[in-house]
């Protein structure tokens, strides 16, 4: 039995764990029949050109890991911003642990979708966010949404500033063999009120675990949101995140994605602009080696006049690491005044890493400013000599050059114990001692 037969197979069993049917049961079943009708995506299709899944959907899966295995703290201390005071909702091989999470409703809702799913009190609010941003046509979208039950639930009432950065964190184990993971997340910021969060996914040990994520963000009126993803996985390990953000007026939203690691990785960051005034910003710093491979796809949605919107993506790539880049932004003819900026630059170490990139421009107003641009190229011979006629060595030089590149993307990362972290991973991934206190 093959991957997608044994998905749709299975679906009658989870719906029996569920029990009584929830306020999201519809939405799940149409979900499923597209995923029926559609299976998993090919290089047919042009959004997917670069990226296969087939090394992934070959293998037997484990679909409902069953038990949560027990971790030491000190053993996954470094996945937390533990240096800082944090919400926290953890999740181990897809099952809630309440021991590493610290949630709350005093104030705002941090909690599990499943609680939220299952609670009269927040019914009206599924009934309202829940699928209403993500694209229910895509391929990975649907086959999330037919198995959507657990993942992290968050509200932020109006005029309310979350007094700390909420984490969210996958761990996966490889206790119980190969993993399929599926987490759901629902965010809503209401009006005027402001929040960051940071959201991992790391597997603790070398064994096959794809992680099939997708996140709806709902920014209302004057709302702040700060969104950080750090992509560091194990060379086994692979995810597919979609993530939809929805923007009403005067909102801004900004979202840096860090990808580091992993075997596959496919990045959608889709953002629709529904209101005037509004700032949407999108940054990434992806840093490969080996085999590994990032496929980063983003879209803007300007819908309505006076908004911007800001993507500058960073690539370092050595050995025969593969990047791709497909980048869009659509401006309706009713978004004059749009101000529009897209830039993508990659810097291949060697020979053997390969890079794809291609930026997309649909405007149908007359009165806009938009740019895009992409380099792809090697480091500067003459500023590498430069260094090292100043005693600096070779590696070291190169790590400099390096760290300089990125370095402009972590400028605007506002939680300063991450961007200390940031810039760790950067200069332990470059294998060089910057010489300074990071």
């Amino acid at each position: 039995m093959d991957l997608k037969d044994k998905l749709l197979d299975s679906h009658i069993a989870f719906e029996e764990e569920l029990g009584p049917k929830d306020s999201i049961q519809k939405l799940r079943n149409q979900a499923l029949k597209t995923f029926e009708a559609k299976g998993f995506p090919s290089k047919k299709l042009e959004a997917w050109k670069y990226t296969s899944l087939n090394s992934l959907i070959q293998d037997d899966y484990l679909l409902f890991p069953k038990s949560e295995k027990a971790v030491a703290l000190n053993e996954i201390k470094h996945v937390f911003l533990y240096e800082v005071d944090t919400y926290k909702v953890v999740f181990i091989d897809g099952i809630h642990s309440p021991f590493l999470s610290d949630t709350t409703h005093d104030g705002l809702d941090v909690c599990l979708l499943s609680a939220a799913l299952s609670k009269p009190k927040y019914s009206e609010l599924i009934k309202q966010y829940f699928g209403s941003v993500a694209d229910k046509e895509e391929n990975m979208t649907a086959l999330n949404t037919s198995y959507a039950r657990e993942g992290a639930y968050i509200y932020i009432p109006p005029s309310v500033v979350a007094e700390k950065p909420i984490e969210i964190i996958h761990l996966s184990t490889g206790d119980q063999g190969p993993v399929w993971l599926q987490p759901r997340n629902l965010i809503v910021v209401d009006t005027n009120a402001q929040v960051q969060i940071v959201e991992r996914h790391q597997s603790l040990l070398e064994h096959q675990v794809v992680t099939n994520s997708v996140t709806e963000l709902i920014a209302h009126q004057e709302a702040l949101v700060d969104y950080y993803k750090i992509q560091n996985d194990l060379d086994s390990a692979s995810l597919i995140d979609n993530t939809y953000i929805a923007q009403d007026k005067n909102s801004h939203v900004s979202v840096h994605t860090f990808s580091f690691g992993g075997k596959i990785t496919r990045n959608n960051l889709n953002f629709y602009q529904r209101g005037e005034h509004i700032n949407s910003t999108l940054k990434g710093i992806t840093l490969l080696q080996g085999k590994q491979h990032v496929d980063h796809n983003t879209l803007v949605h300007h819908a309505q006049p006076n908004c911007e919107s800001h993507q500058d993506y960073k690539g370092i790539f050595s050995d025969r690491s593969i990047g791709v880049f497909n980048g869009k932004i659509l401006v309706d003819k009713i978004a004059q005044k749009t101000n529009a900026f897209q830039q993508n630059n990659n810097v291949i170490l060697n020979d053997k890493a390969k890079v794809n990139t291609k930026l997309q421009l649909e405007i149908f107003a007359d009165d806009v400013r938009c740019s895009h641009g992409c380099t792809i190229g090697q480091l500067d011979e003459e500023a590498l000599f430069y260094l090292r006629s100043r005693g600096i060595p070779k590696k070291e030089a190169k790590g400099l050059m390096t760290y300089a590149f990125a370095n402009n993307v972590l400028q605007s990362v506002q939680i300063p114990t991450l961007k200390k972290r940031i810039n760790k991973l950067i200069a332990n991934k470059l294998g060089v001692n910057l010489g300074f206190d990071l």
